[in-house]
């Protein structure tokens, strides 16, 4: 068996979401047992994303100025410019990807570990589905962090995984909102 097939994200947790009118904000806090620098680069560099992030970019993050980022697993490939607003290494991202603001920041955290706290505005109504799709991605990528890769896990292939619906509908929970009524996926 391995490491993707014993993975079971956790219950949803280290989320909250900052509403002003219509514009909705999910805040994902997460722990990770890796020094800044090391969280920084898995977050800015190319072939980290691929190995985690819901997209690829066409070049590193860590510098301010434009990138493409492409849609990883979507059924129409989506490639977006993207404008990184701001990079001060090892402690602040900040760059828009498909219209919605995304806001890394890494607080070094006592033993070498950091604290990661990712705000991505979101549409409302898919708040719940993002914090989830987040969710699993922060685990992806404390895995690969770990130097024990589970593989990335986006798009349609987070939906077949089990555990993506029930974290969908903890989150939906949590934020008092309603879940689109999805039918359940064909696992693969």
């Amino acid at each position: 068996m391995n490491r993707r097939e014993k993975y079971t994200p956790g219950a949803a947790a280290g989320a909250k979401v900052q509403k002003e009118g219509e514009k909705w904000t999910l805040v994902l806090v997460r722990d990770l047992r890796h020094p800044p620098a090391k969280v920084w680069e898995a977050i800015t560099d190319p072939e980290h994303l691929r190995e985690w992030a819901p997209f690829d970019s066409d070049r590193s993050l860590g510098a301010v100025g434009t990138a493409r980022l492409s849609t990883v697993g979507a059924p129409t490939p989506m490639v977006s410019e993207t404008q990184v607003k701001r990079a001060d290494a090892p402690k602040l991202l900040e760059y828009s990807w498909g219209g919605q603001d995304i806001r890394w920041e890494l607080e070094p955290l006592a033993g070498q570990g950091t604290r990661l706290t990712l705000w991505h505005n979101i549409d409302r109504r898919f708040i719940a589905m993002g914090a989830a799709g987040w969710h699993i991605c922060l685990d992806v990528l404390d895995g690969l962090l770990a130097g024990e890769p589970i593989g990335r896990l986006v798009a349609a292939d987070a939906l077949k995984f089990d555990g993506w619906q029930r974290l969908h509908a903890e989150y939906a929970q949590q934020f008092g909102v309603e879940t689109p009524g999805f039918p359940p996926l064909p696992r693969t």
